[in-house]
């Protein structure tokens, strides 16, 4: 071992593993948990192994049986803490900031517990539990910064998350995470495309602008149109090739950001908007500021502006007082908005909520039953929407780990620019993940497409060599490769907070 090689070793602490539940949100809290602890010396443990030196749960507040995960998996992980000194359990994410010191008292092998606004928190808050050989659990009610400010291991070298604001105004009878995440705080402009420069010299060509509810934008900071200014600005930025966002709102959704969509190339034909349920009876019981002429207005608009956009929606089956009639709306919608895909939910009590209180909650056996049609009806849209893509040339943004077949079938996958999934065979020249490849559509699922004939063409990207960039380094520097945090001069890092949220707009 070089003298080198010794340095790096001795500057190693040890080594870590994030498991996250959860939304999008969640997922770009932990690229900041990861970025924090490599920051403090840590290196990501091996994937397949289970002897990370520090264990991070990044959890979920949205489901009833939240809570029961996240112990079922400390209990797994008592006795291996036991039979490893030195061995460290650390839980973040809205589950930790609603029970705080209830995680200790149920699971006391936890070293620390830490919320939704000090993730920035974490290497000191372990390394006072290690001095201190106590547990230490800090919740902040506030936001003590932004999470921009964090460095971030990012899980692709190719596409990256960028937060736009962090809370929620909405009082969704449904949701506890406005609790959890407090309210609005909205970005500057210049702070968010300051990042997604940074991103693009990187080699990202794809990002996702996210927030609670991401075209309310513009609210913190006295500006209603400012989430339309900030797409437009994005088509302004050279080498960034795609720009999706998530998770919008039907009440904030306004024709500028329509505009905006259709009249910004890098922009995506792709519109996620959450409907929750086809009756304005039951959006009013949920507190829902819209009911279903808006929202199919929202789609009319939509389609009549960009007719190729493909969309998507939550929905969630059998909220308390539901009737059969007000499941009956709810499936009128799903036939008249035509979803290519729609994330269905049965609903379960979130404790702490006002719909978790409401008198008529409905039976298991006809959620489930409700749940079932609801299901079989958007896979026969979804499958009649996906064949309509049949003899299109598409433009495919190579991804990696998308398709669990590709070895076996020599094939590749790849994402549309209206996000659909593509299976497409292997070109005969090497393509890398962010690379660009044009086919032709063969074939349609329900839930994905193939291009069984050769590729039309293949365009070597910036992203592409980003990738292979990350995947040629030393081991030793891959957890380095694409560490991302807005620089400080003439100080430390500072040590604040997250994004996040449930995904249920």
């Amino acid at each position: 071992m070089s003298s080198s090689d010794r340095s790096q070793a001795a500057d190693v602490k040890g080594t870590y593993e994030v498991r996250t539940f959860g939304c999008q949100m969640n997922v770009h809290d932990s690229e900041r948990m990861a970025g924090l602890l490599e920051g403090a010396g840590y290196v990501r443990a091996p994937q397949g192994t289970d002897a990370a030196d520090v264990v991070v749960f990044n959890t979920c507040a949205v489901r009833e049986n939240a809570d029961n995960r996240l112990y079922g998996n400390l209990g797994q992980l008592a006795p291996k803490k036991a039979a490893r000194p030195g061995m460290q359990i650390a839980v973040g994410g809205c589950l930790a900031q609603k029970d705080r010191d209830t995680i200790v008292e149920k699971a006391p092998w936890v070293d620390v517990v830490f919320g939704t606004h000090n993730v920035g928190k974490l290497p000191v808050l372990l390394e006072r539990a290690r001095l201190q050989d106590e547990a230490q659990v800090e919740i902040a009610e506030s936001l003590e910064a932004f999470p921009s400010t964090l460095p971030t291991r990012r899980e692709s070298a190719y596409a990256a998350w960028v937060s736009v604001s962090v809370g929620c105004n909405n009082t969704c009878t449904f949701c506890i995470v406005p609790q959890l995440r407090g309210k609005e705080k909205d970005r500057r402009p210049g702070d968010i495309l300051a990042e997604i420069e940074a991103l693009v010299d990187e080699g990202v060509s794809e990002i996702t602008l996210l927030g609670q509810n991401v075209n309310a934008y513009g609210s913190d900071i006295g500006d209603r149109e400012a989430f339309s200014k900030l797409l437009r600005a994005c088509g302004r930025i050279d080498g960034l090739e795609r720009v999706r966002f998530t998770s919008p709102h039907p009440r904030d959704f306004t024709d500028d950001v329509i505009a905006a969509m259709a009249e910004t190339p890098n922009v995506m034909p792709q519109l996620h908007m959450p409907l929750q349920s086809g009756s304005s009876r039951v959006l009013k019981a949920m507190r829902r500021s819209y009911r279903q002429e808006r929202f199919l207005g929202i789609i009319e608009k939509v389609r009549a502006a960009i007719p190729e956009a493909a969309l998507s929606t939550d929905i969630i089956v059998g909220f308390p007082g539901e009737t059969e009639e007000d499941f009956a709306e709810t499936l009128h919608v799903v036939r008249e908005a035509r979803f290519a895909q729609a994330f269905t939910f049965q609903y379960s009590k979130r404790p702490g909520t006002p719909a978790a209180e409401m008198p008529d909650q409905i039976p298991k056996k006809v959620v489930q039953e409700r749940y079932e049609r609801l299901v079989a009806l958007q896979e026969e849209i979804s499958w009649e929407e996906n064949k309509k893509q049949v003899g299109r040339t598409l433009e495919l943004m190579v991804a990696e780990g998308e398709g669990r077949k590709d070895d076996a079938t020599r094939r590749l996958s790849g994402r549309a620019p209206d996000n659909r999934l593509v299976h497409f065979t292997r070109p005969e020249e090497p393509v890398r993940p962010g690379d660009v490849v044009t086919v032709d559509i063969t074939y349609a699922a329900p839930h994905h497409l193939l291009a069984e004939g050769p590729a039309r063409a293949v365009r070597r990207t910036r992203a592409g060599d980003a990738w292979e960039r990350r995947t040629s380094a030393p081991q030793e520097q891959q957890g380095n490769g694409v560490m991302l945090g807005l620089p400080t001069v003439g100080a430390p890092d500072p040590l604040p907070v997250a994004t996040g949220g449930c995904g249920l707009g």
